[in-house]
């Protein structure tokens, strides 16, 4: 008599079941806690340090994408082919020495806006690489059909550290300098790559022959794919929108005579309602759909998004942080649903370059974003760019109303 062989052990969505999700969220933990901190400082550093102008702040934030628009469809097509946990640690450990090398040029009164705009640009190669890497190897270490549940998790530990990081890093500034909130950013990733060390190893990847198509596989397969493409159109027109509210914000602020402290708590805010809506978002999706999940809770933020031109002038900048927190929440939802319907819609063998395809359009979209709140902000003015920001924020969702209906879960692929 024979006995079935054992079914292979569910690699759960839950951290105390699942060690190498355990690793990978707490590696997330650190890097992105970093990260927070040097999104304060790094354009207090050109604008108090150096005394950079509207245009440079534009460049600045141009800068930490444009490594995406670039590299972006290589770095997918490379992903697929090597082990994502070494290369992941690599890159962190990459992205720690350059964003170290701020702080030590600043201390030795070396510091120029030229070197700031190397570290910048070269760290975000490494985030370009990392990131594109983490989101290929999650299903590896997770089952497909608790990738809301892992996905849920890791999006809502960015928008708590959004709160937290960003908040923090406001007072860090006011007590410490900008220059040495960026050194937090370079121990952070130092920590993150100890943790990634810990992942166990992913399957082999397939030994295939590199072939020009391999760059464009993936945004082949995001184009042709109705529900993927109008992810992907939607996640862009907002990330254009956020990034030039985000560019001119720090100008405007500042120009009002506000404290930089009250900048990371107006940050943190929009933190905070980007974790409320990745904590809802699988009971969203669960009573909505996945479709409606996603473009409804973008309508509820359209009109209040208007708001946000009004930071900075008096107490209607209380009416400004309450709208950042509705945008805030319909990122939040779009992320967890968003990110889990991709990976299930998607084979193995191309999840890198889907991400990478992705990863393409949402931070080309973020430089887009930055260079025109740049031009805007120097020939009109900061306050105009966050008018055209808020103006794009109120009306993406109606890209996947339009695609409602192509928004789909495959069947049996989640479980509620």
């Amino acid at each position: 008599m024979t006995t079935a062989p054992p079914a292979p052990a569910r690699r759960s969505d839950r951290l105390s079941d699942n060690p190498d999700l355990r690793n990978l969220f707490t590696a997330a933990a650190a890097a992105k806690l970093g990260a927070h901190l040097s999104y304060v400082a790094v354009p207090l550093v050109a604008i108090e340090v150096l005394g950079a102008s509207a245009g440079e702040v534009g460049a600045l934030a141009a800068l930490a994408v444009a490594a995406d628009l670039l590299f972006g469809l290589p770095a997918g097509a490379w992903v697929d082919r090597v082990r994502k946990r070494r290369l992941m640690v690599a890159a962190d450990l990459a992205r720690a020495a350059l964003l170290l090398s701020v702080p030590v040029a600043w201390w030795l009164d070396a510091l120029t806006i030229w070197q700031l705009f190397a570290a910048v640009f070269l760290a975000g190669l490494g985030t370009t690489v990392f990131e594109i890497a983490q989101q290929s190897l999650l299903p590896a270490i997770v089952d497909r059909d608790r990738l809301t549940g892992a996905n849920g998790r890791l999006v809502a530990l960015d928008s708590a550290l959004t709160i937290g990081g960003r908040g923090v890093a406001g007072f860090v500034v006011a007590l410490a300098g900008a220059p040495l909130a960026v050194l937090g950013n370079a121990i952070g990733y130092a920590w993150s790559a100890l943790f990634v060390r810990r992942i166990g190893d992913e399957p082999a990847p397939a030994r295939t022959r590199p072939r020009a198509a391999d760059l464009t596989e993936g945004a082949r397969h995001v184009w042709r794919h109705p529900a993927l493409r109008a992810l992907a159109l939607s996640g862009a027109a907002n990330n254009c929108a956020i990034q030039l509210f985000l560019t001119m914000l720090p100008l405007v602020w500042l120009d009002a005579g506000l404290s930089p402290a009250g900048l990371g708590v107006m940050l943190a805010v929009g933190g905070a309602g980007s974790l409320a809506g990745a904590a809802a978002a699988r009971r969203l999706r669960a009573r909505l759909g996945t479709g409606r999940s996603l473009w409804m809770i973008g309508a509820f933020a359209a009109l209040p998004a208007l708001c946000l031109p009004l930071t900075g002038i008096g107490m209607w900048t209380w009416a400004a942080g309450a709208a950042w927190a509705l945008v805030g929440a319909s990122v939040g939802v779009a992320n967890v649903v968003g990110m889990s319907l991709r990976q299930q819609l998607t084979p193995d063998a191309l999840l890198g370059r889907m991400n990478a395809a992705f990863r393409f359009a949402f931070m080309g979209a973020v430089a887009l974003g930055a260079s025109a709140a740049a031009v805007v902000g120097e020939f009109a003015s900061p306050r105009a760019a966050i008018a055209v920001g808020a103006a794009g924020m109120a009306v993406q969702w109606t890209i996947t109303f339009a695609a409602r209906r192509s928004l789909t879960v495959p069947s049996g692929s989640l479980v509620e």
